[in-house]
């Protein structure tokens, strides 16, 4: 027997009307769509509502799930049930401003999340997660990174790896260690409009070094360091941005052996190196020393998982760069840096590198087919 005092969102139920959690279900649906229910209103209890309807407590429990099953309902432990925020929903504009990976064909990010930062909560401390960290990643941040990097330089002391929150945030705090105001830095002239945006808000001046097919020509960077005595040297060798280039290795190895002689250093920036077709090893193999190395999990994942990690060899120079990234970022975020961990651990990251991998050569193909040679590219579908 139905309760007088229903909520009034909630007809009677019909006699006839189908199974009654579906005919609740769809109640709730209809209240959110029209108001009646909004973003945040808590629901009754699922005994209250089971004996106010007069149905078994089943009958609720599955109106509930069927409804989360809709997005519109949230669960928050002991606080109850409530009403969820409507889904962001992507605009008809492509914002083809920013290089990102492509969403893999089939894999569910929403199941993704909910796996990963379950076995997060469940192995870490909630309230660790929830407070300041004094940057540079905690220890397990620092090993994943280092697992990270390993199919690059192989085995890494985690302790020369430091968490950023994101490879622009690490360009940023490599120019404010490195340089000081009025100083150059050299790069290729086309480069990656990060470093300019970087470059002229600290006050520093780049300038453009000549590059060929190979990238740039070690020649002109040699007579450009002597000339200008620049604070770094920018390289993007592995797909460059935006040229797609590749340099080869003894580009690679002679441009390391300048920068040993000229006693300049370089960022290497290699956003794209896990992604392409046998990668020569990078420049920092090379001129450990004199190269911070700068690796994404945003080029290669998902732009959300604002997560890079800078291999940086020498602890002086370590501790210089984490002065640098706190006087303008402080930290990754505490729970991100946990879930980019959780993936690389799990093995959820390589699973869905190899998916960005694939769509790019997907789309590589069909824009080959569609251009018609009017276009250039790499192999890798970048």
């Amino acid at each position: 027997m139905q309760d007088d005092n229903l909520p009034i969102w909630l007809p009677r139920l019909a006699v006839q009307g189908g199974p009654r959690f579906l005919q609740i279900a769809d109640a709730l649906q209809a209240a959110v769509a029209d108001g009646s229910l909004k973003p945040g209103d808590r629901l009754p209890p699922q005994r209250q509502l089971a004996a106010q309807l007069g149905v078994d407590l089943t009958t609720i429990t599955r109106a509930y799930d069927e409804t989360r099953r809709r997005h519109l309902l949230e669960g928050r432990g002991a606080r109850g049930t409530y009403v969820a925020a409507p889904k962001v929903e992507l605009t008809a504009i492509l914002d083809l401003s920013m290089n990102t990976p492509p969403p893999p064909d089939g894999v569910d990010f929403d199941d993704m999340l909910k796996q990963g930062l379950s076995q997060v909560l469940m192995r870490a401390d909630t309230e660790l997660l929830m407070t300041y960290h004094l940057g540079g990643g905690s220890d397990s941040d620092r090993q994943a990174g280092a697992q990270w990097l390993a199919p690059m330089f192989g085995s890494l002391d985690s302790g020369q790896v430091v968490v950023c929150p994101g490879a622009q945030a690490a360009i940023a705090a490599l120019i404010l260690a490195l340089t000081e105001p009025g100083d150059v830095i050299l790069a290729e002239p086309t480069n990656y409009p990060g470093l300019r945006a970087a470059a002229t808000q600290f006050g520093r001046r780049i300038i453009a070094v000549e590059a060929d097919k190979h990238g740039m020509v070690p020649e002109v960077l040699e007579q450009a360091c002597r000339q200008h005595k620049p604070g770094l040297v920018y390289l993007n060798p592995t797909l460059q941005n935006p040229t797609a280039i590749t340099m080869p290795e003894r580009r690679r190895k002679e441009l390391a052996s300048i920068a040993k002689r000229c006693n300049v250093r370089i960022v290497e920036d290699d956003p794209y190196w896990l992604l392409a077709d046998a990668p020569p090893p990078p420049i920092a193999t090379f001129a450990p020393e004199q190269v911070y190395y700068i690796s994404t999990l945003s080029k290669c994942l998902t732009p959300g998982l604002r997560v890079a990690f800078v291999l940086i060899r020498d602890p002086h120079e370590r501790e210089r760069f984490l002065v640098a990234l706190r006087s303008f970022a402080l930290m990754v975020a505490p729970l991100t840096a946990a879930l980019a961990t959780q993936w690389i651990l799990d093995g959820s990251a390589d699973g869905l590198m190899e998916g960005v991998r694939k769509e790019a050569r997907l789309r590589h193909r069909m824009a080959r087919d569609i251009l018609a040679g009017r276009y250039s590219g790499a192999g890798d579908g970048l």
